[in-house]
């Protein structure tokens, strides 16, 4: 708001300081023109604040100066800001928390150097996710922006409605009725593997390879799980990629250039503005977020006219959030589609990640599919008893290898907060507005907190042994894996995620043999909601022989 503030005051100052230039003095002498005045010394008001906030300001005068930089020498104007764009900001980020030699919190300079502070140490990730929680709130323009497609739900809502939020939908998210959906979570994950293998058209056998693309693939199935688990809808995106969600869905997460120059004049210009620019992403945007409230309205419409008659352990997100009486149907609304978007990209970036892990380790990949197959139906055949919770949390590797994935590729790399007054961190005085980047993709590989192997796939750090008894979740501070965050503001849904996580990789380790199309392949992380290879996973996949 201050930015705009600022626009239109020297155009005021401008015109006022002409008129009395002009009256006073006959300065302006250039055909006495009040508009040709006002304009020159509107530049020269601009230029003198744009040179004082960009260098003058943030170099010598700026309170956060002191905290520790990274040795990358800034753009004069842009500070780290092609740097970010161009590798990432959770990889850059990662890599200053490991070389940088900090207390915890690391300053540096976003486009036209506005301050960053990135808070990596776990004292002050405790004051800022716990203890001060409420002094950091989602930065307002960023809330606006994404508002659209996230909806004003538990991920964007502040304070205390964010506080009522939580409170009303917890019971749908506890553990005693997560662990009743592992069934229809490996139901749908057998689905997948059954889809992936018929859509080769020539009959996939054991010595025939089939080349594919993950992330797809992975996004259709982690939709179908949220539209059952979340709201008792099969949406159907597993068998059919072009219905109307799974296509608006594809469209929104493949921003591209247009997307992130939109995202970027988010925070110097006023949404109203942003959203009126003649960007054929905004239209697109538009449509989506019309369809999408337009489709959750009519899921809320239908439920309303169909009373539960399961019990309430059957009891779906949008029917605890409908029976507690809490939220309007626009309230219901914003929480369907947080649910809707955040809860299967998430968990699709996190499936991609686990192929391209067990394609690089074809070691990993065989271990891990001698425990399925030991304890699981063969997902193809869908034949045996009905998978349960107790049936997955019988095998450790494979918990330990989706920890690790969580671990070292977290699907939100970095969150963004701001402080709404004045405050500190860790005794250190932060102002009023002041942007604070907590990273989990540099927290979750800083070697300070996991050892030198922080950057290594090493599922054993999980393995809890009596020469490892630090390993697992008994850790050095709760802090170090902050994949889910922590405090009032941690992700409600961590618990589905895991056991989704769980049941997808063990269906397709044991339904696959992965390889990666290109063996030389190195991913390139791609920004936006979730952090995810930037030209998708392609791998080639066959069956394995049935036990």
């Amino acid at each position: 708001m201050s930015t705009y503030l600022s626009f239109f005051s020297s155009i005021l100052l401008s015109i006022a300081a002409c008129y009395m230039l002009r009256i006073d003095s006959g300065v302006f002498s250039v055909g006495r023109s009040m508009l040709l005045g006002s304009f020159i010394i509107f530049l020269l008001i601009t230029v003198s604040r744009a040179v004082w906030a960009c260098i003058v300001y943030p170099r010598y005068l700026s309170p956060l100066r002191h905290f520790p930089q990274p040795l990358d020498k800034p753009s004069l104007l842009m500070g780290h800001f092609w740097q970010m764009m161009d590798a990432g900001p959770g990889h850059v980020l990662r890599s200053w928390a490991n070389s940088v030699p900090n207390n915890g919190i690391i300053r540096y300079l976003d486009f036209f150097n506005l301050d960053r502070l990135a808070v990596v140490g776990p004292a002050a990730l405790a004051e800022v996710l716990v203890h001060k929680c409420y002094d950091f709130e989602k930065p307002p323009q960023l809330r606006k922006g994404i508002s659209r497609i996230l909806g004003m739900g538990l991920f964007l809502s502040e304070g205390d409605v964010h506080k009522k939020q939580r409170k009303f939908l917890m019971p749908a998210f506890a553990y005693r009725h997560v662990k009743n959906m592992y069934p229809m979570f490996w139901d749908k994950s057998t689905e997948l593997v059954a889809a992936i293998t018929a859509s080769n058209p020539h009959n996939l056998d054991r010595d025939t390879w089939m080349s594919i693309e993950v992330n797809e693939w992975a996004s259709r199935a982690t939709l179908d799980i949220i539209g059952q688990g979340g709201f008792g809808q099969s949406f159907n995106a597993i068998q059919d990629p072009d219905n109307p969600l799974s296509r608006t869905y594809r469209g929104i997460f493949q921003p591209g250039r247009a997307g992130q120059m939109l995202g970027v004049l988010g925070f110097l210009l006023p949404q109203w503005l942003v959203r009126k620019l003649p960007f054929l992403r905004n239209g697109k945007m538009k449509r989506s977020s019309d369809f999408l409230r337009s489709f959750c309205r009519s899921i809320i419409e239908s439920k309303r006219g169909k009373p539960h008659t399961g019990t309430e352990s059957e009891l779906d997100i949008l029917t605890v959030a409908m029976h507690s009486g809490a939220f309007s149907d626009e309230d219901l609304i914003d929480q369907m589609m947080t649910f809707l978007a955040a809860g299967h990209e998430t968990s699709a970036s996190a499936l991609t990640w686990a192929v391209y892990m067990l394609a690089k380790q074809p070691q990993m990949q065989k271990r891990l599919r001698e425990e399925v197959r030991s304890l699981l139906p063969n997902p193809v055949e869908d034949l045996g008893p009905v998978v349960t919770s107790e049936t997955i949390e019988k095998m450790p590797y494979l918990y330990n290898i989706c920890r690790e994935i969580l671990r070292l590729f977290p699907p939100v790399a970095v969150t963004i907060r701001v402080a709404v007054k004045d405050t500190t961190i860790c005794g250190q005085f932060i102002p009023q507005d002041t942007t604070i980047m907590i990273p989990p993709w540099a927290v979750n590989g800083n070697t300070e907190l996991w050892g030198s192997d922080a950057a290594e796939f090493n599922p054993e750090r999980w393995q809890r042994t009596t020469i490892n008894p630090s390993a697992a979740d008994s850790k050095s501070t709760n802090y170090q894996f902050l994949t889910f965050l922590h405090g009032p503001r941690s992700c409600i849904g961590q618990s589905f995620a895991m056991g989704e996580l769980q049941c997808l990789l063990a269906a397709w380790v044991g339904a696959f043999e992965t390889e990666l199309q290109d063996p030389d392949f190195v991913p390139v992380v791609k920004g936006g909601i979730t952090a995810k290879p930037k030209d998708g996973l392609h791998v080639r996949v066959r069956p394995v022989a049935a036990v």
